[in-house]
């Protein structure tokens, strides 16, 4: 049963510790990587969100302009709008005006019943600001 050149083997399972820093060194990379992936896709989505916004609150604006006898909404005294509601006729065409991913009103410059200006700050966009002015 036990011959003389028979060895003692040891049956070690398991990995290096070379092996383990080199597994968490990718992983750390990886990990890095889909953060800043992750950070880009948040801004660039914020960018879209502000953008169709304003261009919703033009078109509401426009079709307030042709419901309401040729003339535009007028803002809140804060230069912002809340709702875009037609008074004559009766015609809720925006009830609730959205707000900037970060919940602040998107301000109207130098707004009137024959025109307005509405601008947005993006950050991933080849422009830094997106505006939209008054079509007729």
């Amino acid at each position: 049963m036990f011959s003389p050149n028979h060895k003692k083997q040891k049956n070690i399972k398991g990995f290096t510790l070379i092996e383990l820093l080199v597994v968490i060194g990718i992983i750390a990379i990886l990990a890095s990587m889909s953060i800043v992936s992750y950070n880009t896709a948040q801004k660039k989505a914020r960018d879209t969100k502000r953008i169709s916004d304003i261009t919703d609150i033009q078109n509401a604006l426009e079709q307030y302009y042709t419901i309401c006898s040729n003339k535009y909404a007028t803002p809140a005294s804060g230069g912002n709008f809340t709702s875009i509601i037609c008074t004559t006729p009766s015609v809720a065409i925006m009830p609730t005006v959205p707000k900037d991913p970060f919940g602040s009103p998107y301000p109207c410059q130098g707004c009137n019943d024959s025109k307005y200006t509405i601008c947005t700050p993006t950050v991933m966009e080849l422009q830094p600001t997106v505006c939209v002015s008054n079509r007729q």
